[in-house]
């Protein structure tokens, strides 16, 4: 089962960084429970094996002028594995989208993009992502406000399917 590798303080160190990962490894370590020393060299080990990706800022992109947020859902001509590969090598090189998820059902791709305003994400929209090659269809959904936008993994949900499992 995923996360059985961890042990208990390491999944709380992971939990604790999502939370907070501007936190000195002093308050860390006293969070857990272990020293400084030891509390560093688990973060490391960490990190080397991939369970943390890095560390970042949670910015505000309406206080940025970016007042404009929208989902696009894109179908492909072709699934070809070097196909899909070649869109999603295309998502990372436009700026507007910041996240592209490849789905199975109808739709191959959701994006998520941010624009300054409307007109921005219609030029993005109709110079750059329904002109890309294999696309098919693009359906936009803009959004009106967000209720969550929750980072990472519900922690607490991992340890009570650990502890029913033990």
């Amino acid at each position: 089962m995923p996360g059985t590798r961890l042990d208990p303080i390491d999944r709380k160190i992971l939990a604790e960084l999502q939370a907070d990962g501007r936190m000195t490894n002093v308050e860390l370590a006293r969070r857990v429970g272990i020293s400084a020393p030891p509390c560093l060299r688990r973060v490391r080990t960490l990190e080397e094996q991939g369970y943390i990706r890095g560390y970042h800022a949670e910015i505000d992109a309406r206080e940025l002028g970016f007042e404009v947020q929208v989902f696009a859902m894109v179908g492909l001509v072709s699934q070809a594995e070097a196909d899909l590969s070649a869109f999603e090598n295309r998502c990372r090189e436009w700026p507007l989208v910041r996240e592209c998820h490849m789905l199975n059902g109808e739709v191959d791709f959701i994006l998520k993009c941010v624009a300054p305003d409307l007109s921005s994400f219609q030029s993005f929209l109709t110079g750059d992502l329904l002109t890309a090659p294999n696309v098919a269809s693009v359906k936009t959904s803009l959004v009106i406000r967000g209720a969550k936008d929750e980072p990472g993994v519900p922690f607490d949900v991992l340890e009570d399917r650990l502890s029913r499992s033990a």
